[in-house]
């Protein structure tokens, strides 16, 4: 048998990582925690088979270039630069402090500066990929609280890639040389613009001209080729790292109208040596060494969980945000991971740090990961008990710029929470009617465009009743909740009828159990748009089949009012469609087309007397495939209108014979 060490390797490594990863996400856990738990298997500190770590640790690196080409290819400066406010300054400052609290911390354990600086920079950036986890599964990514968190991490992955930059000029010299560092930062400068002015320019162009052959091998070889070229020349050429050059060449190709297919082609590449990466990590933990040392661990990970989060709390003092953003952002970046451990694989490379010390910061990542879902749980009760402390919390919420709206505007007014995609609509509406209404929103740049518009905002989340008792809703005729977010509507419908009791209110719900909790609370009316969808599409299909339209309506109508029953079970709906079904035995819908030379052309309606020679009704009419339904009697036939009409069989057969004889 032929020896393959490298195949076997390659095999043990994605075996158990699937098991482990498969685990993980069995107990709703993210599966980079299964991975390392898989390294942690088959590694060298624990019995059983020992897998070749300097085989599975080349493999690795592969992991590393992917992974950095995966976030140079999503990168986009245009969502960063949408909350520039808080992503820039805010990360910097964030990143800093931590940074000193994980350098005093290996102070305190007697770390070498070298190490505690790495260690410091190490726990200051948080895992991309499962602070995006984190926030698709409790339907945060699309909120401004969300995107908000977004902005961060990715400011702090361009950072992370500044410091893989420098750390090899800072490890060699052990002190900082100005005159290295300008040369290794002209370097990569250089790199990145050689890239940009003519990479920019050849790299699509060839991606075009490989698309044309109509390969999808060629496809998958030239974009293969480019990101390991690309990272191979910044690291011969340029000194740089393989991360920089591999993140440079992602950026690229992501300007390019083929960076989606790119992205789908090279995903199987990057999960696959990215599992290799985390498993390789994992074989680095010494479980003895962490149970030995098991103060410092739980210490590391408090500091990473809960230092991490007071100092975004913190920070929440100094921008004008809500404090729930700063809450969302806290429980996010409370964790590290795949950049850290991309740092900490190059400080103990580079001698930094010792394999020990590497132990340490690896558990903290695996405990800080594993807890960080179920964090999330948390937001509530942490946003209810900081509101128990009063003057932190206002202090908190002090930044937020509620502007002075003058009380004679704001009389019988609407009040719209939420300009999202169903509250833009609603609020162009009230304008085009001269409605006097005020907006509360809680992204900064809708409260930009409707500034410019000259409609009365305040901006904050509208699930801070402090926030909504400027809304003057003792004086307003109605409150519309377009938050898809339900406990945000049930705080404001609690809230609003406090304030006003006989304030009608429209909310949106997300859930059946939504609906009634909405009921209970107050609302007025409540819209469940899964389910307006669905009648949309009942509505539609039965008017096709030929049902008369106003049964149809009934049945909607009946569906909508029995409290928004999701099935056909109330008596009231019962009684509806076997009405619909009855108006339909003997009754008939035909439709006929006007030609051009129909003696219907140029009459109106009136004019034409159908119903009185046939007994035949019209009951709509298709123009311009517009519909309009029960035409007026001044309607004007017009050539290609197609007619609808409905009556018994004889009499649809009249009026299609005398329309065929002309």
């Amino acid at each position: 048998m032929h020896d393959i060490p490298l195949l076997i390797n390659i095999t043990l490594a994605l075996v158990v990582a699937f098991i482990g990863g498969a685990m993980a996400r069995k107990m709703g856990l993210p599966s980079i925690v299964g991975y390392l738990l898989a390294g942690i298997l088959i590694g060298p500190f624990t019995p059983g088979f020992v897998g070749d770590i300097q085989t599975i640790q080349q493999l690795a690196e592969m992991g590393v270039i992917f992974l950095m080409f995966g976030v140079g290819l999503h990168f986009s400066f245009g969502d960063l630069w949408r909350v520039r406010d808080i992503a820039v300054p805010g990360t910097l400052l964030q990143m800093f402090f931590s940074t000193l609290l994980g350098f005093g911390l290996g102070q305190t354990w007697g770390w070498s500066l070298a190490a505690s600086l790495e260690l410091g920079v190490i726990i200051s950036v948080a895992s991309t990929v499962v602070l995006l986890r984190g926030l698709m599964d409790h339907s945060l990514l699309n909120t401004s609280h969300g995107q908000a968190a977004v902005g961060m991490v990715v400011m702090q992955d361009i950072l992370s890639v500044i410091i893989l930059v420098l750390m090899p000029t800072l490890a060699s010299s052990g002190s900082m040389d100005w005159q290295n560092l300008a040369f290794t930062l002209f370097k990569a400068v250089a790199f990145a613009a050689i890239m940009f002015f003519a990479g920019v320019r050849f790299i699509p162009w060839l991606l075009e001209r490989v698309a044309h052959t109509r390969s999808r091998e060629l496809f998958v070889l030239a974009v293969l080729a480019i990101t390991l070229g690309t990272a191979m020349a910044a690291s011969k050429f340029f000194g740089v790292s393989l991360a920089l050059g591999a993140f440079v060449a992602g950026a690229i190709i992501s300007q390019s109208h083929l960076s989606h297919q790119v992205g789908a082609d090279v995903f199987a590449f990057r999960e696959a040596f990215s599992v290799l990466f985390f498993v390789s990590i994992g074989m680095l933990v010494n479980p003895i060494f962490l149970w030995a040392n098991l103060g410092q661990v739980v210490s590391l990970t408090l500091v990473v969980i809960l230092g991490k989060a007071l100092i975004v709390i913190l920070l929440g003092l100094l921008f004008p945000r809500p404090a729930r953003t700063f809450l969302v952002i806290a429980i996010g970046l409370s964790q590290i991971g795949e950049f850290s451990f991309i740092l900490g694989q190059g400080g103990l490379n580079l001698g930094m740090i010792t394999s020990n010390q590497y132990s340490l910061i690896l558990a903290a990542a695996l405990i800080s990961i594993t807890l960080n879902p179920f964090m999330y749980r948390l937001l509530p009760i942490l946003e209810k008990n900081l509101q128990k402390i009063p003057f932190f919390w206002k202090q908190l919420e002090a930044n937020i710029p509620i502007p002075e709206i003058k009380d004679e505007k704001l009389q019988q007014h609407a009040v719209v929470i939420g300009y999202g995609r169903v509250g833009k609509h609603l609020v162009d509406v009230l304008e085009s009617l001269s409605i006097p209404l005020l907006v509360i929103e809680s992204d900064a740049e809708c409260i930009e465009r409707l500034n410019q518009k000259r409609i009365p905002t305040l901006y904050g989340d509208a699930g801070n009743s402090e926030v909504i008792q400027h809304a003057h809703l003792d004086t307003a005729s109605i409150l519309v909740v377009t938050v898809p977010d339900e406990t945000t509507a049930f705080m404001v419908v609690t809230a609003a009828k406090d304030i006003n009791p006989d304030l009608p209110i429209i909310a949106r719900a997300a859930t059946e159990k939504g609906i009634r909790t909405l009921t209970n609370l107050g609302a007025s009316h409540i819209i469940l748009p899964e389910l307006e969808g669905g009648l949309e599409v009942i509505n539609h299909t039965l008017i096709n089949l030929g049902f008369p339209l106003h049964e149809v309506y009934q049945y909607t109508e009946a569906v909508r009012h029995d409290e928004y029953g999701m099935t056909i079970n109330s008596e009231a709906e019962l009684r509806s469609l076997h009405d619909l079904m009855a108006a339909m035995k003997g009754l008939e819908i035909i439709w006929m087309e006007v030609g051009k030379s129909s003696f219907l052309v140029g009459k109106s309606l009136q004019e034409a007397n159908l119903r009185a020679q046939t007994g035949a009704s019209v009951v709509a009419l298709i123009r311009n495939k517009k519909l309009i339904a029960n035409p007026k009697s001044n309607t004007v036939f017009e050539p290609g209108d197609r007619i609808g009409f409905i009556g018994e069989m004889e009499q649809l057969e009249a009026v299609q014979s005398l329309i065929l004889q002309t």
